[in-house]
Parts: C-alpha cells; sequence; structure tokens
C-alpha cells in the first residue's frame, strides 16, 4: 500500500507537472502568434499610411503647382508668366505658304524682323511661335509621367534620362507643367482677359494684352508635348532669378546631351517672340541640339540655317 500511494503521487504529480508545462507551451504559442498578427498589422498599417502620405503628397504637389502656374499667368509682371506672347501684338501676317513674313509689332524692337515660316516636316522640329500655329493635324501620343505630367511618347525616354542623370548629381529637378491641351490653353487665355476686364482694360483691347503674357492657343509650345517647364525645388519660381539655381545651371550646360535645349534664350526674343525663360525646355533631338548649343542658335535661327 505504501508504494502504491508513493506512485500515485508521483504519478499525479507528474500529471500535473504535464499540465502546467501544455499550459505554458499553448500560452507561449498563442502570443508568439499574437506578436506575429500585431507586427504583421504594424506593417499593414504602415504600408497604407505610407500610400495615403504618397497620394497625399502627390495631390498637393499637383495643387502646388497648378496653383503657382495660374499666378504666374495672372501676373501683370510679365517676367513672371509662364509663356507670353512679348511680340504678338499688332502683328500683321502673310499668310502666303512657305515664305518668310515680316511682322510689324507694337515694339520692343520687332518693327520689320523677319520671321521665318516654319519649314521643317520632322516632328521634332515643328516651328510653333506667335508666328507660326501649331498645325490643325497634329496630333501627340502622349507618355504619362510619375507626377501627373505627359509628354510626347518619342522625347519620354530621353526626359527619363536627363532627370536621372540630374538627380545623380544630388540634384533635386520638378517638371512643374509639360503637356497642356488646346481647352486648357483657352482656358488660361480666358481667365486673363476676364481679370484684365475686372481690372478695367476695355474690351477691344484685352485680347491685345492678355496676348503679351499668355501663348495664343494654338501658338504654345506645351501643346507639342515636347516643352517642358522645369525648375529646381529649392527655388520653385518661374522668374528670372531661376537661372541662378544648381538645377539651371546644370540644365543648361548639359540639356542638349539629351536633345533639349533652351527654348528661349535671353538674348533671342526678338526671334522668337517670347520673353526669357530660363525653366523653358524643348525637345529638339540631339543632333539639333548638339549644333544649337555649339553655334548658340535659337530653333528659328537654326531652321533658317539649315532647313532644306
Amino acid at each position: 500500500m505504501p508504494d502504491r500511494k508513493e506512485t500515485t503521487s508521483d504519478f499525479e504529480e507528474r500529471e500535473a507537472v504535464r499540465r502546467r508545462l501544455r499550459k505554458k507551451r499553448r500560452k507561449e504559442v498563442l502570443y508568439l502568434r499574437l506578436t506575429v498578427l500585431a507586427f504583421l498589422a504594424i506593417l499593414l498599417l504602415l504600408m497604407g499610411v505610407e500610400k495615403f502620405m504618397n497620394i497625399k503628397q502627390h495631390r498637393a504637389e499637383e495643387e502646388f503647382w497648378e496653383e503657382t502656374k495660374d499666378a504666374a499667368v495672372n501676373t501683370e509682371n510679365v517676367a513672371e508668366a509662364d509663356e507670353g506672347g512679348l511680340f504678338s501684338a499688332g502683328l500683321k501676317i502673310d499668310e502666303g505658304t512657305g515664305k518668310e513674313d515680316t511682322a510689324t509689332a507694337g515694339g520692343s524692337g520687332d518693327e520689320g524682323i523677319t520671321h521665318i515660316r516654319s519649314c521643317s516636316e520632322k516632328w521634332n522640329l515643328i516651328l510653333v511661335n506667335p508666328w507660326n500655329a501649331i498645325p490643325e493635324d497634329y496630333q501627340v501620343e502622349l507618355e504619362e509621367l510619375s507626377n501627373g505630367q505627359a509628354v510626347d511618347a518619342r522625347c519620354y525616354p530621353m526626359l527619363q534620362q536627363m532627370m536621372d542623370d540630374c538627380r545623380g548629381e544630388g540634384l533635386n529637378p520638378v517638371i512643374c507643367s509639360s503637356w497642356r491641351s488646346r481647352e486648357k490653353q483657352e482656358a488660361l487665355i480666358a481667365d486673363k482677359e476676364y481679370r484684365l476686364i475686372r481690372a478695367g482694360y476695355p474690351e477691344e483691347d484685352v485680347a491685345v494684352e492678355a496676348a503679351k503674357t499668355v501663348a495664343v492657343p494654338g501658338t504654345s509650345e506645351h501643346e507639342l508635348g515636347l516643352a517642358l517647364d522645369i525648375v529646381d525645388s529649392s527655388y520653385p519660381e518661374l522668374e528670372t532669378e531661376q537661372e541662378n539655381t544648381p538645377v539651371q545651371k546644370w540644365l543648361m550646360k548639359n540639356s542638349w546631351k539629351y536633345g533639349f535645349v533652351l527654348r528661349y534664350p535671353s538674348d533671342k526674343s526678338a526671334l522668337t517672340g517670347i520673353i526669357y525663360e530660363p525653366w523653358h525646355y524643348r525637345y529638339v533631338g540631339k543632333e539639333a541640339a548638339k549644333i544649337m548649343y555649339e553655334e548658340d542658335l535659337c530653333l528659328e535661327e537654326y531652321l533658317e540655317k539649315y532647313c532644306s
């Protein structure tokens, strides 16, 4: 009997220990599972927050640049305008085909200057300015950029390479405007005309006045999908001082290597019909860009010299 009592006692004790161990292991397994689930929940939450913040940042950037562009269009200071028609007032254009035009404009040294007509059929060399409208049958296949902007798909690879290389130098270029629809351009100039009327301009004068700072629909390079406004994130202003930013200094020195040129240099306004814009770049192709850079030519001068 004593031996049996001892054996029973030992057995019961061992069972009690086993139950405690099993209970402990179940708790440990449960704790481990809960820890894993908590980690996964936190990870998913962080991913969701990051995605939300990216969307929020993207929308904020779009709103910011839209406000920047609207402010540029609405200002009376042509140096802050997105794209001006500085010499478009009072133009008298010869509508003859294939010939140069002598446009007698209303000032700023444009009197009697001979303006070349678009003479190239190459898509990358289409001439668009106050004297040369976009062809009526012009069509463009767009490639959307990561920030919601869009460009002609044919120049996208070189644009991406240029932006990547610029960022590789530790710089932060931002494309604040690219392709623009005809409807958007019409809305911009209509808004400008409305504001001029509100400011007291006679209705018969607002069209000419508005064209001094906003390109007439059909004469804006942005409608081609080959033009971009690029600024330095440290100074996102469409002002002459943009030329002093690290991004612009790099682009002015290197953009030609990728087929892009600064379209409206400070000393070519009489030929381009547009004020100095140290942020507006145009794709013309590597061959033309190299020549234009080396010979200090604007597109109008290049076409006049090399167009066959």
